[in-house]
Formats: structure tokens, sequence, C-alpha cells
């Protein structure tokens, strides 16, 4: 039998001496954005660290990559407490931020209840996230972080709350937004290197693959029974016409015959791949989150190599 060694819990402060400078300034480098935004749910973009407000400094201030959504992330690498949780409700304020996220050793549970009460108790675009940062190491192995999340937000009890105060959501805006929600948690449990937006309750979700003037769209069709996954170009006919020059190559590692669409009447333009099924047959459900992620994936990895 082979030797097993046992993970140790390592004290934070033995890997972040002090909390703004060491552990903030860690946080903001690009790859540790990506493991907390693996961790939640979508891609940050680090946008400014010590960002003032008033008299008062965010520790990091950040853009979700998907939608343009302004993030607050208060550090605090000891167990909750009042005062933070006054100054991420000030800094959101402030920024008119949508995603607060309050990281820390631990959380007290008058300070875990708050945070669910927020969720509950703002609009759908809200949302609070409570984070609990670790620290882990075996024998004498390099230490190594982990996020853990406390408290989310409940998208689909926001949306229903939502649905009884504004324009009420129609069964089939109710059915896609679980839809979504059932596809984040699928793609979540097969371990994607993908990072999804909020669940909404609308017909299309956005993924980033990393290109500012595109993204992939995962799309229902209801009236014509169809899914799709495609690059979605907003405003830029030459990255279209660039992608185009190798339409032969993308479309032989893609594995499947793609539908392009310039739209030169419109500004933005498409590149499409379809399949036929019933959104209403949720029994197939399953199916469709499989063709989906896999599809998304495979865009993933073959459009990079080819937008220049």
């Amino acid at each position: 039998m082979a030797d097993l060694s046992r993970l140790k819990k390592v004290d934070l402060r033995e890997a972040w001496k002090h909390e703004a400078i060491d552990f903030t300034n860690w946080l903001a480098q690009e790859e540790n954005l990506t493991l907390l935004g693996d961790e939640i749910g979508f891609d940050i973009e680090l946008t400014q660290t010590e960002a003032a407000v008033g008299s008062f400094n965010v520790d990091i201030l950040a853009e979700e990559a998907n939608t343009g959504k302004k993030i607050i992330i208060e550090n605090q690498l000891e167990m909750t407490d009042h005062d933070h949780l006054g100054k991420i409700i000030t800094y959101a304020s402030g920024y008119d931020a949508r995603v607060i996220v309050w990281v820390v050793r631990d959380a007290r549970e008058e300070h875990r209840n708050a945070v669910d009460w927020l969720n509950e108790h703002t609009d759908e675009d809200m949302e609070f996230y409570l984070v609990r940062i670790e620290v882990w190491q075996i024998e004498s192995s390099p230490l190594a972080p982990k996020f853990e999340i406390l408290s989310r937000p409940n998208d689909w009890a926001k949306a229903v709350k939502e649905s009884t105060t504004r324009t009420a959501l129609t069964d089939t805006k109710l059915k896609q937004l679980e839809f979504w929600t059932q596809f984040k948690e699928y793609a979540k449990e097969n371990n994607t290197p993908l990072r999804f937006q909020k669940a909404y309750p609308q017909h299309w979700t956005n993924i980033s693959i990393g290109h500012s003037n595109l993204h992939v769209a995962l799309t229902i069709n209801s009236r014509d029974k169809q899914f799709g996954v495609e690059v979605y170009i907003p405003d830029n006919k030459e990255l279209f016409a660039t992608l185009f020059e190798h339409k032969a190559q993308i479309e032989s590692e893609a594995g499947s015959e793609l539908e392009w669409m310039e739209l030169p009447e419109k500004k933005a333009s498409r590149i499409k791949l379809s399949l036929a099924g019933d959104f209403e047959d949720e029994s197939n459900w399953e199916q469709y989150f499989e063709w989906l992620l896999r599809q998304a994936e495979k865009f993933k990895e073959v459009f990079p190599k080819y937008w220049g």
C-alpha cells in the first residue's frame, strides 16, 4: 500500500503577514483572481487596488468579464466583524457595484445571516458573496490557498421575488432561468474550465473566451426547437473576416460545419452551430447540457488560435 500523507491547515499569517500589502496584492494578480472566480463562477478582471471611496479605500475594484458589472472585493484575514460589514455596503454604494465579495478567515453566524439577508432583500442585480480563504500544506510542500463560498445569491429565489414586485416573469422566462441554473450546476460538476455569467431568465447566456471583441453565446430557440452555440462579435467585421479566412481549419478542428453569418446590414456577426431539441421536454435537458458544454469548450479551444 502506498504511503499517504496528511493535509494540514496553515495559519493565514504564515502566507501573508500583512493584509493590505501582502494579501491584497497577491489576490489582485490575474491567476489568483481567476482562482477566486473559479469558485464564485465568473471571470473577474482587475480595475484597481485600494480604490478610494471618500476617506476609505476598497481593497480591490474589478469587473465581471461578461457583463462589465462592477465588483468590489473586501479582504479580512480575521473573523468577520461589524466594521467590515459596514464597509462592504459603503463601498458598494460608492461605486454602484453590483457584485460584492467579502473574503475572510472565517465568519460569525450573525454575519453569515446578514449576507444571506442582503441577498434575499436586494433586487436580482445585486450579488453578495461571503468567501472563506484557507491555506493548506502536505508535509513541506508549497502552501496552497483554497476558497470556499459560505454565502451566495439564490438566483432562482431572487428572480421569483422580482416577478412579484415588478413585471411578472412568464412561465417561459422562469423555465429559462431554471435551465441555465441547472446547466451551471452540471458544468461545475463536470469540472469545466469555462466560467459562466449569473443565470438570468432569458434565452441566452454568455461565456468569455479571452477576447474583448467577441464571446461565446449559448442560446435556446423555443419556437424553432433548437439550441445553439455561437461566437458572437458585437461590432467588428474585420475580426469576422480574419476568422473566416481560416474557415476550413476552424471547422476541421471544431469537428462540425458552422453557419457563418456576417450580417452586413448589422453591426454584429455570428458563427453558429445548432442542435435540434425541444426545450420544453425537461427529460432531455441533461442531454442538451452535455452538448452545449462540449461545444462551448471546443469553441474556446479552437477560435483563439485564429483571431490573430
